[in-house]
């Protein structure tokens, strides 16, 4: 049985109860008649004290041997425990090792730092932090299935392998089934015709697209899954895989969006704060001791909500010296967004109405043809973490921007249709995962919050 479920059940009156559990070895005292061993599972922070004592069958021979990592089942009877710090302990009957760990195990009963446990991702979950950190990811991950259940939309697995750049930045990863060093051996060009897809394809960068097309057949959806940018970005901020969830809406607005992106961040919140308290806490005490009171305010206050040219006004105004220059027409930058939300503002704020220049093909253009009906939610340390817009439904706008842009209209054909086939003017957002859970965590690199990340130069485990 799994520790977390024997805590949740346990009672005064079901103490004495035969049970088995199965884990990992943290610690182990021994003496020369009894042998207390710190086991943990993994469904919960707290580890299970377990009580060998010298009668077991094999306890000279492998219980006082066990060395930490080791994997163990234990079966035994719960009873009260008169050290502190823990309601219960198991005294074993029986304790089977079913995996010696060696010697040169790493990780040992000590702190580690964040950048060597990276170097170790496959033994990192077995810490309290990293540990921590995958309960409450996976915690979130159920949230927001359960977000868009209650509120009537339907899951899409849009594709991983694209032909298209939905974001037209062309930083994607090509997909390729070529023998390219062959190729390249014998001087040839690439042909795409003679690839697998018969052209030119990629890891995709969003799934949007592809749920915009559902969204106008099942009125709404979401995707959730990973995404692939190739940019050259080795900060603390960026990733080379990560996971986005994208919903899509038809008939709504920009500000039906807006409302949507801020219930949906908050019910992330509360749901957290409610169902992963014990590892918040340890979070608190070890790597973010204002995050509860963080947490907690933005999940209660209302989002602050001004346009692009209020956001730039103000930040000149400010006369601060930024890294980057503020300017109209120019892309707000993560010092810009922090400084909206952690100086001016002290909570999350929204940036609607960007300039169009800046912004990608797909979005509405507003009626001063300068802007677009776009918006992006900002958080304190954190910077941009949602971003969405108005789609333009305009058959004559869409492939008038398209082509402003150069854009191959054949490759986005399929695209185009929605809007010659009964078109309804729709919404949507984009949320970085990471982002969501790296804020909840408080962690401070946004590598820590992915079980195997990739960055540039580095794609170990």
């Amino acid at each position: 049985m799994q520790y977390r479920r024997v805590v949740e059940l346990m009672t005064e009156k079901e103490l004495g109860l035969h049970l088995e559990v199965r884990g990992w070895v943290r610690s182990c005292r021994h003496s020369k008649e009894v042998t207390f061993i710190d086991v943990n599972d993994g469904s919960c922070l707290a580890n299970l004290q377990v009580v060998a004592e010298g009668s077991l069958a094999n306890y000279a021979e492998e219980v006082k041997r066990l060395t930490n990592g080791s994997a163990i089942v234990v079966r035994g009877e719960f009873c009260a425990s008169p050290a502190q710090g823990q309601a219960v302990e198991l005294r074993a009957s029986t304790i089977k090792v079913v995996g010696w760990a060696a010697e040169d195990y790493p990780l040992q009963k000590k702190r580690h730092s964040f950048e060597f446990l990276r170097q170790i991702s496959h033994l990192r979950p077995r810490t309290n932090s990293l540990g921590a950190v995958a309960r409450i990811r996976s915690a979130l991950s159920y949230a927001v299935h359960s977000f868009f259940k209650e509120r009537g939309f339907f899951y899409v697995h849009t594709p991983i392998i694209s032909t298209g750049d939905c974001e037209g930045a062309g930083e994607t990863f090509t997909v390729s089934a070529l023998n390219l060093e062959k190729l390249a051996l014998q001087g040839q060009k690439l042909d795409w015709r003679q690839d697998f897809f018969g052209r030119q394809a990629n890891l995709t960068v969003s799934g949007q697209l592809e749920a915009e097309a559902y969204a106008m057949a099942l009125g709404r959806v979401y995707t959730f899954g990973p995404t692939f940018r190739a940019e050259n970005s080795n900060t603390s901020r960026h990733l080379a895989e990560f996971w986005m969830v994208e919903p899509e809406m038809a008939f709504c607005d920009l500000q039906d969006d807006i409302d949507l992106a801020e219930e949906f961040l908050k019910y992330l919140l509360r749901y957290a704060l409610a169902n992963c308290q014990e590892d918040l806490a340890l979070m608190m005490n070890y790597v973010d001791k204002d995050l509860s009171l963080r947490l907690e305010n933005v999940a209660e206050k209302a989002f602050v909500r001004l346009s692009y040219d209020e956001a730039v006004r103000l930040l000149t105004d400010a006369k601060v010296d930024f890294s980057y220059q503020v300017q109209w027409g120019a892309d707000l930058h993560s010092e810009h967004e922090r400084f909206l939300t952690e100086q001016i503002f002290k909570q999350p704020v929204v940036v609607t109405d960007y300039p169009l220049q800046i912004k990608p093909f797909y979005m509405r253009a507003n009626d001063d043809g300068q802007t677009v009906a776009a918006m992006d939610i900002l958080f304190p340390g954190i910077g941009e973490i949602i971003g969405g817009s108005q789609r333009e439904e305009r058959l004559e706008r869409l492939v008038g921007r398209m082509e402003s842009l150069g854009m191959v209209l054949d490759e986005y054909q399929w695209y185009i249709d929605l809007r010659r086939y009964g078109s309804a003017p729709h919404a949507g957002f984009g949320l970085g995962f990471e982002r969501i859970v790296q804020f909840v965590t408080g962690m401070k690199n946004i590598r820590e919050v992915i079980p195997f990340p990739r960055t540039p130069g580095s794609a170990a485990f």
